[in-house]
């Protein structure tokens, strides 16, 4: 499956009906981000069960801004529903087929546990 064009109206409703996305942050004037792109492609048709979208940070100042995207190419993974990896740079296909094994393999109940830790903390 390709990637898909994500904006602040259906990222929502993605992350909520995927276990897994991952979004690359980017923009038409950005070379690194050209060139990133058909490794980014190559890897959503190569993993059909996760969800990749693209989200062009020049259309989606707001969805940039609540990601605190300072720089692209940014990649960053969710996993239900949780942010698990973020990544600014284009990666190469290796390191990204690395970040997508890691992210299916994570134990999300220790993750999930590992926050509420931090929160306590906090309090």
């Amino acid at each position: 499956m390709a990637a898909i064009e994500i904006t602040a109206s259906n990222l929502n409703e993605i992350v909520e009906n995927n276990d897994i996305v991952f979004l690359d942050f980017w923009a038409e004037w950005c070379g690194p981000c050209r060139s990133f792109a058909p490794t980014y492609e190559a890897a959503a048709e190569a993993n059909p069960d996760i969800v990749f979208g693209k989200i062009d940070t020049e259309q989606e100042l707001e969805l940039a801004t609540a990601f605190q995207i300072r720089s692209i190419p940014t990649i960053a993974a969710i996993r239900q529903g949780i942010l698990v990896f973020r990544h600014s740079g284009a990666l190469p296909a290796s390191a990204l087929d690395q970040v997508i094994e890691s992210v299916r393999q994570l134990d999300m109940d220790q993750v999930r546990a590992e926050i509420a830790a931090e929160q306590q903390k906090r309090s």
